[in-house]
C-alpha cells in the first residue's frame, strides 16, 4: 500500500516507522523546514560562539513499555540522555530535542518545507497537491498535524474527524530565548512558575549542550494569549525583565535574544484513541487526541499504524 502521512512531528513519525516496518510504501510530507516541529531546537551564532535552544518541549518523560523500548534505543544511539534538573524520570535530545525526530526522518521518505493545501478523494484512495512537492496520490491518508489544522485539512474529506479536532483548542506560549556573556546568579537550572513565566531553563545546562549560558523562558498560556499578537521585540524584552526579578539583580551582557510565537504549543487532551475510517482509508493521530505529552504523540501514531497494519 501507498500511504501518505501530513505532518512529520513524533505521532506522524511513529506512525510512518511502523507502517514502514510492515512492508508499505510511507510517503511523509511536512511545511517545516527540517526535523523538529514543537520538538525543535534553534542555533544562532554569538561573539562567544554558537548556541543552541530547545524552544519547544523542554523534556519527555517514559511510562509506556513500548516507548520505552524506543526511548532506550534513542538513549544507546546516543540521541537522547536523562536530565535529572527536570526530574528524575525526564530525558531530553542530545545535542538537541530534535534529535530523536531527525534520526527518526532520517530512516524515513520526508519532504519538508512540503505545503499541503487540499486532499480530495480519487477513486478508492487520496489525491494531495499544494507547494513544495509534486502532487501525488495514495491509498491511504493520515493526518498527524495540531488539531487546528487537522480541522482545516478533514473539513470536506472527513467531517466527523474535523469537528472532534475543531472542538480541541491549543494554549498558546511565548518563548523566549536568551544568551548571555556571563553566567546567572540562578542556583537552579529549572524554575517553574515564575511570575508570568511558567518555564524557566538553563539549556546550556542539558546534556551535550555547550557554549555560552543559554536561557529559555516559556510564558504561560494566559500571558501568552494575552500578548499573542505582541510584536517579537517587546515579549522578548518584557519576559526577559521578569527573568531579572528571578536572578534578583541585573542580567549580564545579553549576547542573543529571541522570541518565537507558538499559536498552538500544548493541547488540552488527557488522552483518547487516533481516528480510524477503514471505510475510506483515512486516519488521524497526534497529541491533540493522545494527550499533552511526547509519549502520548509518540502512542497516537503507534496505534493509528496498528489500526491501519490489524485492517490489511
Amino acid at each position: 500500500m501507498k500511504i501518505a502521512i501530513i505532518g512529520a512531528g513524533m505521532a506522524g513519525l511513529a506512525c510512518a516507522e511502523a507502517l514502514s516496518a510492515a512492508g508499505h510504501r510511507v510517503q511523509v510530507l511536512d511545511k517545516g523546514r527540517g526535523p523538529g516541529g514543537r520538538m525543535s531546537t534553534r542555533r544562532t551564532t554569538t561573539e562567544a560562539g554558537e548556541v543552541s535552544f530547545d524552544h519547544g518541549a523542554q523534556f519527555f518523560t517514559v511510562r509506556d513499555p513500548a516507548f520505552a523500548a524506543r526511548t532506550q534505543a534513542w538513549v544507546a544511539d546516543g540521541v537522547a540522555a536523562p536530565w535529572p534538573d527536570a526530574g528524575p524520570e525526564a530525558l531530553v535530545g542530545v545535542p538537541g530535542m530534535n534529535a530523536p525526530i531527525r534520526a527518526m526522518a532520517q530512516a524515513l521518505d520526508v519532504t519538508w518545507q512540503a505545503r499541503v493545501d487540499e486532499v480530495v478523494r480519487e477513486g478508492a484512495g487520496w489525491h494531495l497537491s499544494g507547494e513544495g512537492f509534486e502532487a501525488l496520490s495514495a491509498d491511504i491518508l493520515v493526518v498527524a498535524t495540531p488539531s487546528e489544522q487537522a480541522a482545516i485539512l478533514l473539513a470536506t474529506v472527513a467531517p466527523d474527524m474535523a469537528a472532534k479536532a475543531a472542538a480541541v483548542i491549543s494554549d498558546p506560549c511565548w518563548t523566549v530565548m536568551a544568551a548571555f556573556a556571563e553566567p546567572l546568579g540562578l542556583s537552579d537550572d529549572v524554575l517553574r512558575e515564575a511570575g508570568p513565566l511558567s518555564w524557566v531553563a538553563r539549556n546550556s545546562a542539558k546534556p551535550g549542550r555547550d557554549g555560552p549560558e543559554a536561557f529559555v523562558l516559556q510564558a504561560s498560556p494566559d500571558w501568552s494569549r494575552t500578548h499573542l499578537e505582541d510584536a517579537a521585540d517587546a515579549v522578548a524584552n518584557a519576559l526577559l525583565a521578569h527573568l531579572q526579578a528571578a536572578n534578583g539583580g541585573a542580567l549580564p551582557p545579553v549576547l542573543s535574544l529571541q522570541a518565537h510565537r507558538w499559536r498552538y504549543a500544548r493541547t488540552p487532551a488527557t488522552g483518547g484513541p487516533p481516528l480510524w475510517s477503514q471505510a475510506d482509508q483515512i486516519g488521524a493521530c497526534g497529541d491533540w487526541l493522545g494527550g499533552a505529552r511526547i509519549e502520548a504523540a509518540w502512542r497516537s501514531g503507534h496505534d493509528l499504524a496498528a489500526a491501519i497494519l490489524a485492517a490489511r
